[in-house]
């Protein structure tokens, strides 16, 4: 609003003389207004006293100022009913709250941040990282491939093809692309004293076994036999089958051998496919030292437990099997995977086959299905 150059005392002064009989034209030349001005001045201020003008300029400014602070607190409410639904927790969230307030709603930057509470300095920043383009590209590729592995895992996976990030960069990028998995756990009981276990220091020295069990599609049940070599980590068997007896893992077992050489030890638990007559043989047969463990102490055969849980979290869940062969043919891949591709944090972030020290293929190994003597189903051999 434009200023008037005079005051309210001056257009009551000059109000008084043409109220004392001077002439409106008159009072106009003198005073170098227009009898426009002249008449909305006395339709404003007509009959007042300088006191009442005064107070009627008061009352004015604070009506003013109060509708000043309305707009801005309606204005502030509009900005916070927008920004309600947008977590502002970090810099970066908070920096583009920001920017929408100023955009959508029109208040000063320095009003946007004290609604968001930021300071501007953050708002103006402008990082000066140096573009992780490729290596998110590669990650996000990575991640979608193999859902269940952590950022760790897939910094092996990146050192393999020539990437190496720091790991702080790595899980960075990991949390802003949000890849991860909720992973289900159970409940942690408290325990006595745990005791470590026993290491084998070569291959071939400690094998573990057990079962694992899934459905087909069509609700047909059927089991897994997984053998594992405690020192390398080695997948050296999974066979699948919907019945799998005493004899038939005897009969593995001995074609493990053939290809790969007699263990020491053989842990297993107290089932009684493990327990039969035709394992008992089998060992005494063979020499290979048999050891059962303790009942209800699943750990004593660690290994193995973790492995058949990796199997399940990354094979098993993320694939419905329509036949039993189909089962094989993914358990065979996943199982060269698994030795030849998947790195291990206990190990280094070498695979289990460099450990062992065995021929890497480039490419899955195929299965042969050897008919058994009791059953139609078929055992896999990995060639």
């Amino acid at each position: 609003m434009k200023r008037s150059r005079f005051s309210e005392e001056q257009i009551i002064a000059i109000l008084k003389e043409q109220e004392s009989g001077m002439a409106t034209a008159e009072v106009c030349r003198r005073h170098g207004i227009s009898s426009a001005t002249f008449y909305k001045w006395k339709s404003k201020f007509g009959g007042l006293e300088v006191s009442e003008a005064r107070r009627l300029r008061s009352l004015e400014e604070e009506n003013a100022r109060l509708k000043k602070l309305l707009a801005e607190a309606m204005l502030d409410n509009a900005v916070l009913k927008d920004l309600a639904s947008k977590g502002m927790v970090t810099p970066g969230a908070k920096r583009e709250a920001g920017a929408h307030a100023c955009e959508h709603h029109g208040p000063s930057e320095r009003r946007a941040c004290a609604l968001v509470g930021v300071s501007r300095r953050v708002v103006r920043y402008r990082s000066s990282r140096p573009v992780d383009g490729p290596l998110r590209q590669r990650q996000r590729e990575l991640a979608g491939e193999r859902r269940r592995f952590g950022y760790r895992r897939l910094g092996y996976l990146l050192a393999q093809e020539g990437m190496a990030p720091n790991h702080k960069k790595l899980l960075r990028i990991y949390r802003e692309e949000g890849p991860r998995v909720r992973r289900r756990r159970g409940r942690k009981r408290a325990l006595g004293t745990r005791a470590p276990m026993v290491l084998p220091e070569g291959p071939n020295q400690r094998w573990s076994l057990d079962f694992v069990s899934d459905s087909l599609v069509c609700g047909r049940r059927f089991r897994i036999l997984s053998v594992v070599d405690d020192f390398t980590r080695e997948y050296l068997s999974l066979v699948a089958g919907t019945s799998l007896s005493g004899a038939r893992v005897a009969r593995e077992l001995t074609s493990l051998i053939g290809r790969r050489g007699k263990p020491h030890t053989v842990v297993s638990d107290n089932g009684t496919e493990l327990t039969s007559s035709a394992i008992l043989r089998w060992s005494q047969e063979r020499r290979v030292e048999w050891h059962y463990i303790a009942p209800g102490k699943p750990m004593q055969k660690g290994f193995v437990e973790s492995f058949n849980g990796r199997l399940r979290d990354e094979c098993l869940n993320e694939t419905l099997f329509t036949s039993l062969a189909h089962a094989r043919f993914v358990l065979a891949a996943w199982q060269h995977d698994y030795n030849t591709v998947r790195p291990h944090s206990k190990l280094g972030g070498k695979t289990s086959a460099e450990i062992a020290g065995q021929r890497v293929w480039g490419h899955a190994p195929r299965h042969v299905a050897i008919p058994s003597n009791q059953h139609n189903e078929g055992a896999i051999l990995y060639r």
